[in-house]
């Protein structure tokens, strides 16, 4: 008969009836009591009132019986803990036992019995066992110290186990030493600080050759542990990958996903010249592909791991396209992420089988997935320029099937293929305005009213159509409200005789009707700027868009990197970082890549300090932390960088005529109503002719800071490398814009025209915003010079070094190639002030680890200048004090890519007794992504010593 009977009883008197039979001298009556014990247990009724009954039937050879009474055990041990230590005895007296299951039975339970009282006297049974001849007595002893270790960590150090787990590491039994990675793995979990798993070359070896015999929980234990080492040079990284492949080849896809994570991760140290790097490559291929048969709740976590790896490493799954295709049968979380994939492997190469595709799942019935697939369609034509054309036509035919949703959906993306490929593709606009009235989604009728407004001059009926949306206004979400208004004020820039009394109406509505904020501050902002500078606000509304880039939704780069070191975990499937999710008061470590071979030695500069300066060999002119930071909230500020005032004789503006005046010289008069003066904001004194100059207030502020420096033009293409073509320049930053100043020469014996210029992809996304305009023929031995404005929405491709800028230069002649670097100096941002706090708490956030320390010798500048040539390339300061005669600056920059550093400029001062040879100025920085740290040092140098 089975042990179900054991749950079917439901007499009355039952416990007392129990107590009986568990003193019985017959073993088998004893059992059977036992057993019903348990089945009261498990269905919750308490029977803890049996404690010490059952604690007597521990004295027992009978394995089967013990476990049962160790099972009641570890539940009422906490509810009973004075009972608890009756059960001590029996615990030592088993961990002597002839028997190895009944030693590692005893020390199994000791660890799961989480009361305070009895953890010391099982100190000295767990210690025998961590030394027993037997090794499953060794494996479970090893767990049962990070368990004793989260009920009483001082203990655990006071007894030396952790140096007994740190000796089982070299054990000769592979499940020991993987039970003892996962036991320290652990621990150092809940004590980021302690350098609990000290790996070196030797333990790492041992760790690989357990790797082959242990189970694959085993495994994943020693792969995670792996993944957490820095080998010292890539013949170590190149030597663990190669005795890690193999487990790529695992059944359980957890193996593989933790394997993967240690290639992807020391892949970072292998020079891509490498024949090994190409192998590799290759071969985690197939095993990715593998995961994606499996059953479908297995498909998401691979393909959310994947979409990392395709995102860090695009190469790897370039040729397996067609698995990621859709299957009827998938679930909806399977074929979403599947699309995502789809469209970051799309290229040139697959784009037909891609579209083909994607239309055929815009005919689907499942709504989510169909819009998915048609704004895919879109990616599509804003990823690969060639297929745009396709695209397009693809979209038309499906807004020819009225169905509306996908109606909706390709409006939105044709607005975005609009701004990826200005005056290509306006024909379509009149077969878009016949689907207006279908429009009901709030992003829908935005991108409709966009197009309507930034194509205002092509479209006959334009007012027309943008006066309909006008009748519902106060019905509208804010989204189509903002964009209304926006389109309204184009429509009336370009138009302005007709539209007038348009848009008196939407500025009316938008200020004196609306309870938003933020339209109505943009209602203020134009209203203003049409009545102050008509021209000014043509330039501002009708300015040149920059062109969208075509990897919107990538994962920016630091925590891209990061979250691949926590593939195969909650993170990866998240995509969010573990300190986003997980609570309590375990420290999360921030892991990042290793540095990428020889990424920072080309461009040291032989003065530069060692970048990761070790604790404890701090020289002496830097303060630790505690004596400065502690108290950086009460140092003085510096002086503020003051400059000429900018004028501020403002004309009152008050109840005057907004929209009158100020636009005659674009309508040729007009006669508005006045607005009267209650729905204005008090300060809208504007200086005549001086546009937005003073729009909101900010008269001594920006505008009166020094420029950034500028280096000198250099020759960056020589002309005997480019057929008589020499091409010199320099990059500028003015007032948040970065040009690249060029000066084109002809120094052949003909004629050159049709230019044209391209960037590859570069560590900041650096790229045009505009043609290479060379606006007549070059003649021979003519120079012209251009200023390229550029922006960094380009793609992202970590460069080596990381400034490092390759240029491709077309003209009427060939295709000429060169490379520059660029000074960072150039994409600090106007923006990149931190509040004190903000920095104290920053810097103490960032790793000591991540601190790197710089001379910077022979700049004869005091703190002030200092400050303040700084302040002209947006390195700001946020805080400055003396020590011991010595000026402290603590400062703070952005980078375009919103990296923050930090860095503590300490200057020493003039001292008539110095040499030139004598270090003046040192500066330390701290930075989550550390490989910055050198350049942002050589621009510091560049501004100070020019």
């Amino acid at each position: 008969m089975t042990d179900s009977k054991y749950f079917t009883t439901t007499k009355k008197g039952e416990i007392f009836e129990l107590k009986a039979e568990l003193n019985s001298d017959k073993k088998e009556k004893k059992k059977e009591a036992v057993k019903k014990v348990i089945a009261s247990m498990t269905v919750g009724k308490d029977v803890s009132a049996l404690f010490p009954d059952v604690v007597n039937c521990m004295q027992t050879d009978n394995l089967e019986l013990k476990k049962l009474v160790y099972l009641y055990l570890m539940n009422y041990a906490k509810s009973q803990p004075d009972m608890a230590i009756m059960a001590v005895n029996t615990f030592v007296k088993d961990c002597e036992d002839p028997n190895p299951l009944i030693r590692a039975l005893a020390v199994r339970t000791m660890g799961c019995i989480r009361v305070d009282k009895i953890t010391e006297y099982l100190c000295e049974p767990l210690r025998k066992c961590l030394k027993d001849e037997d090794p499953y007595v060794r494996k479970t002893a090893a767990v049962c110290v990070a368990k004793l270790h989260d009920i009483n960590a001082q203990l655990v150090e006071d007894q030396g186990f952790l140096d007994t787990l740190k000796d089982l590491i070299s054990d000769s039994n592979p499940m020991v030493v993987a039970n003892a990675v996962a036991a320290l793995s652990e621990i150092a979990e809940s004590h980021p600080s302690s350098n609990l798993l000290d790996l070196n070359p030797q333990s790492i070896n041992k760790l690989l050759t357990a790797l082959n015999e242990c189970t694959e929980w085993g495994q994943i234990f020693i792969l995670d542990c792996l993944a957490n080492y820095m080998p010292k040079d890539d013949r170590e990284a190149q030597s663990i990958c190669e005795r890690v492949t193999p487990r790529l080849s695992h059944a359980n896809s957890a193996v593989v996903l933790s394997a993967v994570k240690v290639l992807m991760k020391f892949m970072e140290m292998l020079s891509k010249d490498l024949d090994y790097y190409g192998t590799l490559l290759k071969k985690l291929a197939p095993p990715l592909v593998t995961l994606l048969s499996a059953e479908p709740e297995l498909q998401y976590v691979a393909l959310r791991n994947i979409n990392l790896i395709v995102q860090k490493r695009p190469e790897i799954l370039k040729h397996e396209m067609k698995v990621f295709f859709v299957k009827y049968n998938d679930p909806i979380y399977v074929k979403l992420e599947k699309l995502d994939i789809m469209i970051r492997l799309a290229s040139q190469a697959n784009i037909a089988q891609v579209l083909a595709e994607l239309k055929e799942y815009a005919t689907e019935v499942d709504v989510d997935f169909v819009r998915k697939a048609v704004r895919a369609i879109g990616r599509c034509a804003i990823k690969v320029e060639q297929s745009a054309e396709r695209c397009v036509s693809t979209l038309l035919d499906l807004i020819q099937t009225k169905v509306n949703y996908v109606v909706q959906e390709a409006i939105v993306v044709i607005k975005d293929i609009f701004r990826k490929y200005p005056n290509k593709y306006e024909s379509v606009i009149a077969t878009l305005c016949e689907n207006l009235d279908s429009l009901d989604e709030p992003e829908a009728r935005a991108a409709m009213i966009w197009i309507v407004g930034e194509y205002a001059e092509r479209i006959d009926n334009a007012d027309e159509l943008l006066e309909s949306f006008l009748e519902g206004f106060h019905d509208e979400s804010t989204q189509v409200q903002l964009q209304l208004l926006t389109a309204i004020v184009k429509l009336f820039l370009k138009k302005p005789t007709e539209t007038q009394e348009l848009v008196q109406q939407v500025l009316s509505l938008a200020t004196q009707d609306s309870d938003n904020p933020d339209l109505r501050d943009r209602g203020y902002i134009y209203w203003r700027l049409l009545s102050t500078d008509p021209v000014a606000a043509k330039e501002v509304v009708l300015a040149e868009k920059p062109l969208i880039s075509e990897e919107t939704d990538l994962i920016e780069p630091t925590l891209l990197d990061e979250l691949i070191c926590y593939i195969g975990t909650l993170a990866s499937v998240y995509h969010k970082p573990p300190s986003a999710f997980v609570e309590g008061s375990r420290g999360v470590v921030h892991k990042s890549l290793p540095p990428r071979t020889g990424s920072s030695e080309s461009t040291e500069s032989p003065d530069a300090a060692p970048p990761g300066v070790q604790a404890g060999e701090q020289p002496a002119v830097i303060p630790a932390q505690g004596d400065l930071l502690g108290d950086l909230l009460n140092l003085d500020l510096g002086p503020p960088v003051s400059g000429p005032p900018i004028a501020t004789s403002a004309v009152q503006m008050g109840a005057v005529d907004l929209l009158g005046g100020g636009l005659d010289s674009l309508i040729g008069g007009g006669g508005f109503t006045p607005v009267p003066s209650t729905t204005m904001p008090t300060n809208l004194g504007a200086p005549l002719g001086s546009g937005l100059g003073d729009l909101f207030d900010l008269t001594g502020g920006v505008g009166a800071l020094p420029g950034s420096y500028v280096a000198p033009k250099a020759v960056w293409l020589p002309a005997m490398k480019a057929k008589g073509l020499e091409i010199s320049g320099t990059f500028t930053r003015q007032v948040g814009s970065i040009s690249m100043e060029l000066v084109l020469t002809n120094k052949a014996l003909q004629v050159m025209s049709d230019f044209a210029i391209q960037f590859n992809r570069n560590s900041f996304g650096l790229a045009p915003a505009a043609p290479l305009q060379v606006h007549a023929p070059l003649t021979p031995n003519q120079s012209v010079e251009i200023s390229l404005p550029l922006n960094t929405v380009g793609s992202v491709m970590k460069m080596d070094p990381l400034n490092n800028l390759q240029v491709a230069v077309k003209n009427n002649i060939d295709v000429f190639y060169f490379s520059t670097l660029y000074p960072l100096h150039i994409l600090f941002v106007e923006d990149g002030k931190m509040e004190r706090q903000m920095f104290l708490a920053t810097w103490k956030d960032i790793p000591n680890e991540n601190e790197a320390q710089f001379q910077i010798k022979d700049c004869s500048l005091n703190a002030d200048a200092i400050s303040s040539k700084l302040q002209g390339s947006n390195i700001f300061t946020i805080a400055k004090r003396n020590v011991e005669g010595q000026d402290m600056l603590y400062q703070s920059l952005k980078l375009t890519n919103g990296i923050w550093v930090l860095a503590e400029l300490r200057i020493q001062p003039s001292n008539p007794s110095f040499t030139d040879l004598e270090v003046r100025t040192l500066l330390s920085l701290k930075c989550r992504a550390p490989e910055v740290s050198q350049y942002i040092y050589q621009a510091y140098e560049t501004i100070l010593k020019n």
